[in-house]
């Protein structure tokens, strides 16, 4: 599955929208229901509105299976195959729909690393609602 991943994550950042940084990201979130949703970054002028490959996925997700969406991996891949693990914004972001997901992405070492969102985001915040 984590080839699987990280192919599906190489393959969305061919459609990053990234003209003022060239910086092309592309993820791959797996779901519990075993289905697969891309994301690439998509830049601002307004730089604060710049979204990262890593939420655009996740949000994809979630508007294809709603609020119980669980989320079980995230790939990150870059064009320019550099060492990149997700923001902080976007650790968060997993954390919430993940606090045990896992995360492949390119680590200082060349190739990918494998890290749980737990181990990414240490004390991670979660709010949970009853229900």
């Amino acid at each position: 599955m984590q080839a699987q991943l990280i192919a599906a994550a190489e393959a969305a950042f061919e459609h990053a929208y990234a003209p003022y940084s060239s910086f092309f990201v592309g993820a791959a979130a797996l779901g519990q229901s075993g289905k697969i949703y891309t994301g690439c970054n998509v830049e601002n002028a307004s730089y604060g509105l710049t979204i990262c490959a890593e939420r655009n996925a996740i949000f994809a997700a979630v508007a294809a299976e709603g609020p119980a969406f669980r989320l079980r991996a995230v790939a990150v891949a870059n064009k320019a195959c550099v060492a990149c693990s997700p923001c902080g914004a976007c650790r968060q972001v997993i954390y919430e729909f993940g606090p045990n997901a896992s995360i492949i992405f390119r680590g200082a070492e060349r190739g990918y690393t494998i890290a749980g969102a737990g181990d990414l985001l240490p004390a991670g915040f979660l709010l949970r609602t009853a229900e």
